[in-house]
C-alpha cells in the first residue's frame, strides 16, 4: 500500500469538491430552469422560484424582461459549472511526478478565460437587475458581484507559471 503525500491528499479532496461544485451548480441551474418552465404556465409560481426568489412582479410587468433575467441567472450558473468541469479536468490530468504539461497549462488558461466571461455576464446581470429595479419596486434576487475578475487574474498567472514550468521541464529533459 503506497502512502499518499499531503499534496496528493489535498488534490484528491479538491477533486471531490470540484465534482460537488459542478453537480451543485448544474442542479441549481436546472432547478431555476424548471421553476421558470412552471412559471410560464402558472404565473403565480414566479412568487416562489428557486431559493424563495420572488419575481412575480417582474413576470407580471413584462414577460420578456422576466425571461432575460432568468436566462442571465442560468447563464452565470452554467458558466460556473463549466469552470468547475475544467477544474475537474485539470485535477484529473495533473501528475505530481510530471506536473508541468502544456495540456494542463492550456486548461488553466481556459479556466481564467471562463472566469472572466462569468464575471462579465454576472456584471451585466447585476446591472440589468439594477436597471429593472428602477422601474419596478421590490425587485431583488440576493445576488452580489463576486470577485471573478480577481480569481481570473490569479488563475491566468498560475497558467503562465505552468507554461514556464513546461518550458523549463522540456529544456531539462533535453539536457539529460
Amino acid at each position: 500500500m503506497s502512502k499518499k503525500s499531503r499534496t496528493e491528499k489535498i488534490l484528491a479532496v479538491m477533486y471531490v469538491l470540484a465534482w460537488l461544485a459542478f453537480v451543485g451548480l448544474i442542479v441549481e441551474a436546472g432547478a431555476i430552469l424548471i421553476s421558470f418552465g412552471v412559471s410560464i404556465a402558472n404565473p403565480v409560481a414566479a412568487k416562489d422560484l428557486y431559493k424563495k426568489m420572488n419575481l412575480y412582479g417582474l413576470r407580471q410587468y413584462n414577460f420578456f424582461y422576466y425571461t432575460v433575467k432568468i436566462a442571465m441567472m442560468i447563464a452565470v450558473l452554467v458558466l460556473e459549472a463549466y469552470t468547475a468541469w475544467l477544474v475537474i479536468k485539470v485535477l484529473s490530468k495533473i501528475k505530481l511526478a510530471d506536473p508541468f504539461t502544456i495540456e494542463v497549462a492550456k486548461i488553466l488558461e481556459r479556466i481564467s478565460i471562463f472566469i472572466m466571461i462569468t464575471w462579465i455576464v454576472d456584471s451585466l446581470h447585476i446591472a440589468y437587475t439594477g436597471w429593472l429595479s428602477k422601474g419596478l419596486s421590490g425587485l431583488q434576487d440576493g445576488l452580489e458581484l463576486n470577485s471573478f475578475i480577481f480569481l481570473a487574474g490569479i488563475v491566468f498567472v498560475i497558467a503562465q507559471i505552468f507554461k514556464k514550468g513546461v518550458e523549463i521541464q522540456s529544456e531539462n529533459d533535453l539536457t539529460i
